[in-house]
Formats: C-alpha cells, sequence, structure tokens
C-alpha cells in the first residue's frame, strides 16, 4: 500500500471509531437516563457534589440559565438538543445531573475532567 492509502485508511478507522463512540454515548443517554436520574435523586449531594457542580455551572455560564456559546445553552452549556426545546432551569438541572451521572459518575469526576481539557 502506499503512503497515502494508508493515511487515509487510518483516518477513516478513526472516523468510524469516533462515530462508534458519539452513538453509544447517545445510546446510554437515552437509555439509562431515567434510572440514573432516579438514583441521583434518591441520594442528596455531598458537599463535594454540590460544590463540583456549581464550580462547573460557573465556569461555564457564570450560573446564568439563559447564557449562549454556539449550540451550548444555559447554566451548563448543555448541547441545545440535550434540552429537547425544554429551556427551563428545573430540566437544565435535571438534563445536566443526567449528563454527568452517565459520563463521568459524580460530578466530583466531572470537575477533574474539566480541569483537565477546559471542557466537560
Amino acid at each position: 500500500m502506499s503512503k497515502n492509502v494508508k493515511s487515509t485508511f487510518v483516518k477513516i478507522l478513526a472516523a468510524l471509531a469516533l462515530a462508534f463512540a458519539c452513538v453509544t454515548v447517545v445510546q446510554a443517554f437515552s437509555s439509562n437516563s431515567t434510572q440514573t436520574v432516579q438514583a441521583a435523586k434518591k441520594k442528596k449531594l455531598s458537599t463535594k457534589e454540590r460544590a463540583a457542580k456549581r464550580w462547573i455551572a460557573m465556569r461555564e455560564s457564570g450560573g446564568n440559565y439563559t447564557a449562549r456559546n454556539g449550540s451550548c445553552y444555559g447554566k451548563y452549556q448543555l448541547s441545545i438538543g440535550y434540552l429537547h426545546g425544554n429551556l427551563s432551569p428545573k430540566n437544565q438541572e435535571r438534563t445536566a445531573d443526567r449528563y454527568v451521572y452517565i459520563r463521568y459518575g459524580s460530578w466530583v469526576n466531572a470537575k477533574r475532567f474539566w480541569l483537565a481539557h477546559n471542557w466537560y
């Protein structure tokens, strides 16, 4: 194989891997969201969890529920598609909790990721 063909092949594989990862996250977000949010509601957030959640909100939007940045919206700068047209503070809180618990397992872990990457 020529060098260009190998390079193109590697790029295609990387794109497929990224697409698969995105689909997996979306499926997890959709299918486990109710159970995850219910579990989070049953357990009150610890002081560290509340502090990490507040810290992220302040970095993302200054705590503003109506903040906009491209396709991201609200206090936690969620992709507007995650909010399904309901931009209310209650839905933003619920959706942010769902997103964080599915993706990171906790707000503390989400903050660690944010500190390493400047986004969550």
